[in-house]
């Protein structure tokens, strides 16, 4: 089973190690931004435009995995710098001369952009452009006149616009394809598989956090592998086919994992996992598995839950990529299936037996209409549905604005400017709930401290070495590495990569040439913790918003996911909505365990977070169970009556629901095993699913039994 929710924020040493081993493809996403980064500094340095320290910083900013996302997020951020600098130039004609209209105006577009990051989708850039607003209002306000304003301007649209000429040039160059990153995903999926089929206690930990990643990445970079023609689109369907089908691999596997009676014998799971490793080759050559023939000895004398096993592994590895096309669900859920056989545009590769691998000749066939898949529930607009009517996001404008203007006010008026970077922090800290901000900002404490003292190590060991802009770069080289490496990692640790990114550049890169100024690197890194002191001071005293109203929410949204689930009679439509449940579930232990940043008076009682926690165990736990149920028989009744079980006594809100879907009759797909259907099979599950309830509910019954032992008066 997963790892207990109330565990997952407290790591050790051991857990630390984990979050720093490399995995596939870490090592060149570090690369690539550490490259753009030290091409950053070269290039202010070569022109000598200020807060070469901000450039380098931004670049962290503009790079997703793959080019396609780089290179849009890049161009966007500097059209929307753009009119942010034309907005600030309009604002600076008449608030450039009088400091108390400059303040007002650096405090109201705050609040409004602010505003906007909360309650709609500018929400991954919103903070930014509000913290170059006001640092741009900020440093015209010490200008002594209208060129050398305009001068400035320039100066900040060059802050981030050099930045982005860069790393658009360094992706289009090196970074990987869409359609490379999706062959990679799937490949390590497969992988997993195999290794937990021959070594199930080793990966079971692995195996049920690929379980919460879901499919939701894989089918973007699918679609974008479209767009930068990495894919044809008569190979898009045959790919999504075998993001479903991987997903059945992966249940299949973990419960062979979890349950010893479901676990295959040698002659069974080596066969299969040689047949997978072979099938992950195949993905990360840049192709997709076809014709896949797995010859596996008889099940008859197989426990009901290993016969199940292999069922589904059989029938989910030789039908990898055959697309089965679904019409749309209307109404009562109507709709009919057919199977076609998967196009091949690329050269594709056959699996036969065990695994032996061909190659196969090309070929072209035309995919119909019909395999599109069903459309998704459409998308609202820019803003979000409670935009204007949730004072949440007015009250996070409101704060993050005052905790910036105090932070602004203070090193204005005490004339201390080498700590504006706490202005800048509180932009990058605050966060909409008071857990997220506290945690965010205990790393980014810790990132500063590391960040300070790779630093100033730097400055007072390496930097007065340095003889020419080369020797620059390659310091800047090695740090933003370090740095890029804990970033793009965990997202348990990603924010204190970006802090010793933030506080390391601005050490070294104190101007157009290197810099010794070790005062200057003390008071930018005093800046920094006292703009997260303030931050932790406003956003747990004034308006506090506990992540206990959205775990409720998620609970809801979890629930209609599976009910959702058990009514969709085709397996497309089904597996997809069971990679979003289980993503759901993944990120619902991580806001149960955010509440362990919460102070006390605005974290809920003890009671309250064992009761979701338990019933967040609980549907975790028939995860498999409800999955493999409604694989066979769509609308079991036995699914409803577990999720009741495991959401008992525990009110929720209700959830948003799109059009309700009523299951149809379905008879068993004609494609899986003849023993899938047996009801033996499903005696199984339902004993499985029913004893894993009541182990939890003992456990639950039992930690009750001891907290009242422990509070009962002496």
């Amino acid at each position: 089973m997963a790892q207990p929710a109330g565990d997952l924020a407290r790591p050790g040493p051991a857990d630390i190690l984990k979050l720093l081993a490399p995995y596939p493809g870490r090592a060149a996403m570090a690369t690539r931004i550490a490259l753009i980064c030290a091409l950053t500094a070269f290039v202010t340095s070569a022109y000598g435009t200020p807060e070469a320290a901000i450039s380098a910083y931004v670049v962290f900013f503009l790079n997703r995995p793959d080019r396609v996302l780089s290179v849009i997020l890049s161009s966007a951020l500097l059209v929307l710098v753009t009119v942010m600098i034309g907005l600030v130039t309009v604002v600076a004609m008449f608030a450039l001369d009088d400091p108390m209209w400059r303040v007002a105006c650096i405090t109201g577009l705050s609040f409004g952009l602010l505003f906007v990051t909360s309650a709609s989708k500018l929400r991954p850039v919103g903070a930014i452009l509000a913290m170059i607003v006001g640092f741009a209002l900020d440093e015209l306000g010490s200008v002594p006149f209208g060129e050398v304003a305009t001068r400035a301007l320039l100066y900040v649209w060059l802050m981030v616009a050099i930045p982005v000429g860069i790393s658009i040039g360094v992706n289009l160059l090196i970074a990987p394809s869409p359609r490379k990153l999706a062959g990679r995903a799937l490949a390590k999926r497969l992988r997993l598989a195999a290794q937990s089929l021959v070594e199930p206690e080793a990966t079971a930990d692995a195996l049920s956090a690929c379980l919460r990643e879901g499919d939701a990445e894989i089918g973007t970079w699918l679609k974008l592998s479209v767009v930068d023609g990495s894919s044809v689109r008569d190979d898009v369907g045959p790919l999504r086919q075998a993001v479903s089908s991987t997903l059945t691999i992966l249940v299949a596997a973990d419960l062979a994992v979890r349950e010893p009676s479901g676990r295959l014998p040698a002659s069974f799971a080596a066969p299969v996992a040689e047949t997978l490793e072979n099938m992950a080759r195949m993905l990360e050559a840049g192709g997709y598995p076809v014709d896949i023939e797995l010859k596996l000895p008889s099940v008859t004398e197989l426990t009901p839950l290993a016969r199940l096993v292999v069922g589904d592994l059989q029938n989910a590895i030789t039908r990898f990529a055959v697309v089965e096309a679904q019409a749309d669900v209307e109404g009562e859920g109507k709709v009919e299936t057919h199977t076609l056989t998967a196009a091949r545009t690329q050269p594709q590769t056959n699996v036969e037996g065990a695994g032996k691998v061909e190659t196969d000749a090309l070929t072209q066939a035309q995919v119909e209409a019909s395999t599109t898949p069903p459309p998704a529930n459409k998308r609202g607009g820019f803003f979000l549905p409670d935009a204007f009517t949730n004072p949440e996001h007015v009250r996070y404008a409101l704060k993050t604005t005052v905790a910036a203007m105090f932070c602004y006010l203070l090193y204005s008026q005490i004339n201390w400017p080498g700590i504006h970077t706490c202005f800048i922090t509180v932009y990058m800290v605050s966060l909409g709930t008071t857990a997220e901000t506290v945690e965010k900002m205990t790393l980014r404490i810790a990132g500063c401290l590391v960040g300070a003292l790779l630093g100033i190590a730097a400055i007072v060991f390496v930097t007065p070495v340095l003889t020419s802009v080369a020797g620059l770069m390659t310091l800047v080289l090695v740090g933003a590495w370090l740095s890029a490496w804990i970033a793009f990692g965990s997202p348990r640790m990603a924010y204190a990569g970006f802090q010793i990114a933030l506080v390391f550049f601005m050490c070294v890169l104190q101007g157009a040439a290197p810099g010794y100024d070790l005062t200057l690197a003390r008071d930018r890194t005093i800046g920094i913790l006292i703009g997260n002191v303030v931050v932790y001071l406003v956003f747990t005293r004034v308006w506090p918003v506990t992540v206990a109203a959205r775990i409720d929410a998620g609970l809801a949204t979890l629930r209609q996911q599976w009910e959702r689930l058990v009514a969709l009679p085709d397996a497309v439509s089904r597996r997809a909505q069971a990679a979003s449940a289980m993503a759901q579930c993944g990120a619902l232990e991580q806001d149960i365990a955010l509440m362990h940043y919460e102070p006390s008076w605005v974290r809920p009682e003890a009671q309250w977070i064992a009761e979701r926690r338990s019933a967040l165990a609980k549907l975790d736990a028939l995860e498999g169970p409800m999955f493999l149920l409604a694989e066979r028989r769509p609308g079991d009744a036995a699914i409803d009556g577990w999720l009741k079980r495991a959401m008992d006594g525990i009110p929720l809100p209700s959830a948003e629901t799109g059009a309700k879907i009523t299951p149809s009759p379905v008879a068993p797909n004609a494609a899986l095993p003849e023993a899938a259907a047996n009801d033996d099979i499903r005696t199984a599950l339902l004993r499985l699913g029913d004893a894993r309830l009541t182990q939890l509910e003992h456990a639950a019954s039992d930690d009750a039994a001891k907290g009242l032992a422990t509070h009962a008066p002496a």
